[in-house]
């Protein structure tokens, strides 16, 4: 039995209500007719034109992504440029767009919280708190056994899908750690939170060199966490499995797919 769009929509606002997004943000219904019958909906982070054209393949009517593709202004959705040729794929396959975007990384099974727990961190609550004590922006625990920096670089490594850009650290191997504070996508206005400074290692992505020398350095002086820099893309991939499960057990007819395709930009690195 296919479910509207409507009604689709009206879980996710339960799922990810939108009163959590950030004032900047553009999640939401972004391209589609809520009348709209659906009886498979598709997974990704981002809404590519590879992801759009496997989701139109694939018999999709809808394509739930976590990033907004129309977050910046946009004057033109000409077909030679990315984000049109995107919607036309889309609008021609029949298949509606959804973002759920920062609303997606406060709640408790959001983006940060599925890092925190893939790591292992008990007790873990948000670095900045939000509407109620268990949601918010990134997410701060402790391991039930420490392990060292090295260790810990590596189970990362583990958990998360391979990219040409790996796992970056600031900090010595056989450092030990206790207390993580973990931020899926990029995390360095969060630099400055106490929860951070508290931790001893902090793990997210986009990790700038100033932001992040300074960072380093001023640690050297009073203290402070390693750094653990991983990729924007797979730190949120994570998430699709949970939101996938979520929306099944809302909706149990509906077809959940997620998609494997690799949208982190980088293809190749050279290591010297």
């Amino acid at each position: 039995m296919p479910y509207s769009l409507a009604e689709i929509l009206s879980v996710t606002e339960r799922l990810w209500p939108m009163s959590g997004a950030e004032g900047w943000d553009a999640a939401g219904l972004l391209s589609g007719d809520p009348t709209q019958q659906i009886s498979s909906v598709y997974l990704a982070v981002d809404a590519a034109p590879e992801v759009a054209d496997e989701a139109v393949a694939n018999g999709a009517a809808l394509l739930l992504v976590h990033h907004p593709l129309l977050l910046r202004g946009v004057t033109t959705i000409a077909e030679n440029r990315f984000k049109g040729a995107v919607l036309a794929r889309l609008i021609r396959g029949g298949c509606a767009l959804i973002s759920a975007h920062t609303n997606a990384d406060v709640v408790e099974t959001g983006t940060s919280a599925e890092l925190a727990y893939r790591l292992g961190l008990v007790e873990a609550l948000p670095i900045v708190p939000g509407a109620t004590p268990h949601r918010g922006i990134g997410r701060v625990g402790r391991l039930a056994e420490s392990t060292t920096l090295g260790r810990l670089a590596r189970h990362l490594g583990e958990i998360l899908p391979a990219t040409a850009t790996g796992i970056r650290v600031s900090g010595e191997y056989d450092r030990p750690i206790e207390t993580v504070a973990v931020c899926g996508g990029a995390g360095d206005s969060l630099l400055a939170e106490p929860a951070v400074l508290a931790a001893d290692v902090y793990v997210t992505s986009d990790l700038r060199f100033h932001p992040a020398s300074a960072f380093r350095e001023d640690a050297k002086l009073v203290g402070g966490p390693a750094l653990i820099d991983i990729s924007h893309w797979a730190s949120e991939w994570l998430w699709l499995a949970t939101a996938a499960d979520e929306l099944r057990a809302a909706l149990p007819e509906l077809t959940v797919t997620v998609s494997d395709l690799r949208t982190d930009p980088w293809d190749f690195a050279v290591v010297q």
